[in-house]
């Protein structure tokens, strides 16, 4: 059962092993970066449901129910006649078309029962009032909804361009992020196989003290070192925790989960010789694209505001039902439906549209000021990017040849250890020598990489 129970946690605590290849993939799926700006997209698309949903029909329906504790009633002036207002035949045929229940409700009114006239006045509202009832709305022509509507899916495009934008920053991050944990990484398994190499030779050094050919300085010297890299090896462990960690943090990788960088230094510095004859192209750059996107929303800006000066028309209805009744037995039913045209037709302002298209034509001024910026910047970005790249692999290639040159040396020296005609101190300088420049090689060999990431970088590859 305790196996059984220790079993997930051991399989949780496998290492991951990734390459950068695998660690940008992963950053794309689960950096918060990219989920923000996920979120942004999709925001956007739900700004274009919003924006179309103001040129459909609107339908509301609508219920009211008021009940009087005390009816209003209006005074009639003295002598006041309604028959002989309108006229006595006519008054009674009306009165007799009248249903039951709307005859005694008249009843009522004029005899003072619950609501009527008489010495108090005439009442023209019944005690219980409820009103049922649709509107529909309709837009039949609005010039900035059209424009509108097309700016909101720009924004869309452009939330789409700032996601390519967002993609792109985050690869770059995951890149210089992973690069100084493969150099660190290098760094002590070169420093694992100079302490293998180092031991040996203590060992044998010993063996010779204990025949009477090497010195007690010779074996302290040799401990010396072995004790230094050691140390150095020390340190460097913990410096890749921490690149780790950052690495982690970058592609949103669990922190207390084991993560393990797969690639090669050697095999990642490819020749890249094609990279140093290519010309800037700000097409493939999508902060470009990006830029060219925020152009068009000003250019719609510009419209939306024109077409405030444009009439907007509008169609309404509405259906109703009232009903009108001292009890709710008694009462009528009153319907009621319309129909009808609402024009609006902008005529001064106070020169509030003017002042927006102006200010609007400003802002794309502005953009495209900043696309012509953005592009010169990006020449200067290539051109430096190849230069560094060019000075790293030349410098990468020097580096080789003395890398060379010191392990033949430092072989050299302990050959002539081993025979009796050289001294552990000439052992002892080769071999920082060959430290030195083991350090300087790597070193290299990391700004070769990262120069080429980065030319890739500005030429949007």
């Amino acid at each position: 059962m305790m196996l059984l129970l220790t079993l997930p946690l051991l399989a949780q605590q496998q290492a991951v092993q990734m390459s950068l290849d695998d660690a940008i993939d992963y950053a794309l799926e689960n950096s918060l970066t990219i989920k923000d700006a996920q979120i942004a997209i999709a925001d956007a698309e739900e700004q274009i449901v919003e924006r179309r949903s103001t040129g459909l029909p609107q339908v509301n329906g609508s219920l009211n129910f008021q009940h009087y504790l005390a009816v209003p009633r209006q005074p009639l002036p003295e002598g006041f006649d309604i028959f002989g207002l309108f006229g006595q035949v006519l008054a009674v045929d009306l009165y007799d078309q009248l249903s039951e229940q709307t005859q005694m409700a008249v009843d009522d009114s004029f005899s003072g029962n619950g609501g009527g006239g008489g010495e108090e006045g005439i009442a023209f509202f019944l005690r219980n009032n409820f009103t049922a009832g649709i509107d529909v709305n309709a837009m039949i022509f609005d010039g900035s909804f059209f424009v509108a509507l097309k700016a909101a899916r720009a924004y869309r495009q452009y939330t789409l361009r700032d996601f390519a934008t967002t993609q792109r920053e985050v690869e770059n991050s995951v890149i210089e992020a992973y690069l100084p944990v493969l150099l660190v990484q290098e760094n002590i398994e070169l420093l694992d196989k100079n302490i293998k190499n180092l031991e040996q030779l203590l060992f044998e050094t010993r063996e010779l003290y204990k025949a009477g050919f090497a010195e007690q300085l010779d074996i302290d010297r040799q401990e010396l070192s072995l004790s230094n890299l050691r140390i150095e090896r020390e340190n460097l462990v913990r410096q890749k925790e921490v690149a780790l960690t950052n690495l982690k943090f970058t592609i949103g990788f669990p922190i207390d989960q084991p993560l393990v960088v797969s690639d090669d230094l050697d095999a990642m510095a490819v020749e890249a010789e094609a990279l140093l004859s290519e010309k800037a192209s700000p097409g493939s750059r999508p902060e470009v694209a990006l830029i060219d996107q925020a152009i068009r929303m000003n250019e719609l800006n510009i419209k939306l505001n024109k077409a405030g000066y444009l009439p907007s028309l509008n169609a309404f209805g509405a259906v109703q039902q009232q009903y009108q009744g001292n009890d709710f037995e008694t009462g009528f039913w009153a319907p009621a439906a319309y129909v009808g045209l609402n024009m609006s037709v902008p005529i001064f302002d106070g020169l509030n549209k003017k002042a927006k298209i102006q200010r609007a034509r400003l802002d794309l001024e502005k953009a495209k000021i900043q696309r012509q910026d953005l592009v010169r910047g990006i020449s200067l970005e290539v051109a430096n990017a190849q230069t560094n790249f060019r000075n790293a692999s030349s410098r990468l290639s020097s580096q080789e040849k003395n890398l060379d040159l010191a392990e033949r040396i430092y072989e050299t020296a302990q050959v002539k250890y081993r025979e009796g005609v050289g001294s552990s101190l000439e052992v002892t300088q080769a071999e920082q020598s060959l430290y030195t420049t083991q350090s300087n090689y790597m070193q290299a060999l990391y700004d070769v990489l990262q120069s080429k990431a980065r030319l890739e970088m500005a030429l949007g590859k």
